[in-house]
């Protein structure tokens, strides 16, 4: 697979990019949820665990990784690319305080799926410069997940699609009611937390998520 080839296939995974929370953890378990929204069409799968040891998070990986692979849905690892390493995850997502996507690369060679954080022009042009792959860009309609996420406008986003020749994936408070408000932004996709996993009916909800995702990439400029 070359270059164009890569950027491509990232660029359709990036659809309907399904982060995980295990704060909704309820009625269903863990891996009832990530089975139902893989069932449900999401694109791609990151595993996002701020709590778990690493033992625990590496026994969940691994089973998520199988999980993942039954449907052809690529796992991604949050931040952590020891455990991305040593499960032979898909590829690792990093944050601006995270290790740096040039450094990531060095690590799991040139086959892997590198995405990076970037909230400004300058950072997206640097994550593409270090060799990420695709951009995770918001908050976009603000967040729960993350205390200290500023939102984003609409306009920075477009900036930052149009700054760069790699997919950019938006995140930040996304569900079904304003998914359709980043048409013509330049998206590749959306990447959606509680708008998945905080719904009782969790392929319902990404079944629609995802059709209103393709709206929205097909009217991508």
């Amino acid at each position: 697979m070359n270059a164009e080839e890569k950027r491509e296939t990232i660029r359709a995974a990036l659809l309907l990019y399904a982060v995980t929370d295990r704060s909704w953890v309820g009625k269903q378990t863990f891996t009832e949820q990530v089975k139902d929204s893989l069932e449900g069409g999401i694109t791609m799968l990151q595993i996002r665990e701020k709590g778990l040891d690493k033992e625990a998070f590496l026994a969940e990986a691994k089973e998520m990784k199988a999980l993942a692979a039954r449907y052809h849905v690529p796992l991604i690892i949050n931040d952590n690319v020891e455990v991305a390493l040593e499960i032979d995850a898909d590829g690792v997502h990093v944050g601006q305080d995270d290790m740096e996507a040039g450094k990531v690369r060095e690590i799991l060679g040139p086959n892997k799926i590198i995405g990076v954080t970037a909230k400004t022009v300058e950072q997206a042009k640097r994550a593409e410069a270090m060799g990420a792959d695709y951009l995770g860009s918001g908050a976009v309609f603000g967040t729960t997940t993350k205390e200290d996420a500023k939102n984003m406008s609409l306009d920075t986003l477009k900036e930052i699609c149009k700054s760069v020749s790699i997919p950019v994936v938006a995140i930040g408070g996304i569900n079904e009611n304003n998914l359709p408000e980043l048409k013509e932004t330049g998206i590749a996709g959306a990447a959606v937390v509680s708008g998945i996993y905080g719904q009782s009916d969790i392929r319902k909800a990404c079944e629609h998520l995802r059709s209103l995702a393709e709206g929205v990439v097909l009217e991508r400029v």
